[in-house]
């Protein structure tokens, strides 16, 4: 690493641990995370929802992906309905996600752009992950993944190039000279795992669970597992189609 990516390596962490400046609007997700960690009653859950009706709206649509993609059969049709078939871990991690994505769009350009790209490899990383689940259930693989969590870990897929991009385009907004995105693909090339894990760190205050940690570390082959059900191991044939491994096979 030459001494000019060691600097904006360390700058782009100290970034990443700043994430009310990372996440940006958390006046749901807080209340929401306290909801879920007390184990609230479900109608304040869906008080604390419904409060942002496009929070609301978004859920919705990701739990009816899973019956589109042919993996549960019954639509959910209300925001109770919704929320009491996802559970906590999966609510909060849908949301996360949400506002994560709200952020992102509110990034100048070239970034702005750059981080689409890989939100919308995100998205369809999930698509992939529930036709390779749906397809091992077909062949007559016993697997018991829930359809839900298999898309919400695929959403964080490359969360540590997400994260790297929003905190490395805070940085340039703050330089008088901006450093070059020649530094920013060498930082994603080779410090990926270090930024990734350091991203999962820093929100780990916000409420991100650690079997979703486990679960990434697993998927990108940083760990293994003997768990048949593990959707890390889902994942990770589909990252590995894709020539995405933090660490290859």
């Amino acid at each position: 690493m030459t001494s000019l990516e060691q600097q904006v390596f360390t700058q782009v962490k100290a970034i990443i641990s700043n994430e009310e400046q990372v996440i940006g609007r958390r006046g749901i997700l807080i209340p929401l995370k306290k909801a879920l960690i007390n184990e609230a009653d479900i109608r304040i859950v869906i008080d604390i929802v419904s409060a942002d009706p496009a929070l609301a709206a978004h859920l919705l649509l990701r739990i009816n992906s899973a019956h589109s993609a042919g993996m549960i059969s019954t639509k959910s049709r209300s925001v109770k309905d919704c929320l009491i078939r996802l559970g906590q871990v999966n609510i909060y991690r849908y949301a996360f996600s949400f506002y994560l994505k709200e952020r992102l769009d509110e990034l100048s350009e070239p970034y702005k752009k750059l981080v689409q790209g890989y939100w919308a490899l995100n998205e369809t990383i999930a698509d992939d992950c529930l036709e390779q689940l749906r397809e091992q259930i077909e062949t007559g693989d016993n697997i018991k993944i829930d359809a839900d969590e298999m898309q919400t870990l695929a959403l964080f897929s490359v969360f540590g190039q997400v994260i790297v991009l929003t905190a490395f385009a805070y940085l340039n907004a703050e330089l008088s000279r901006p450093v070059s995105l020649k530094v920013l693909k060498s930082l994603i090339d080779n410090q990926q795992q270090q930024l990734s894990l350091d991203a999962f760190d820093a929100f780990d205050a916000l409420g991100l669970d650690d079997d979703l940690r486990e679960e990434f570390l697993i998927a990108h082959n940083l760990r293994q597992t003997q768990n048949p059900d593990s959707p890390g191991l889902v994942l990770r044939r589909v990252l590995s189609k894709r020539g995405l491994l933090i660490n290859p096979l």
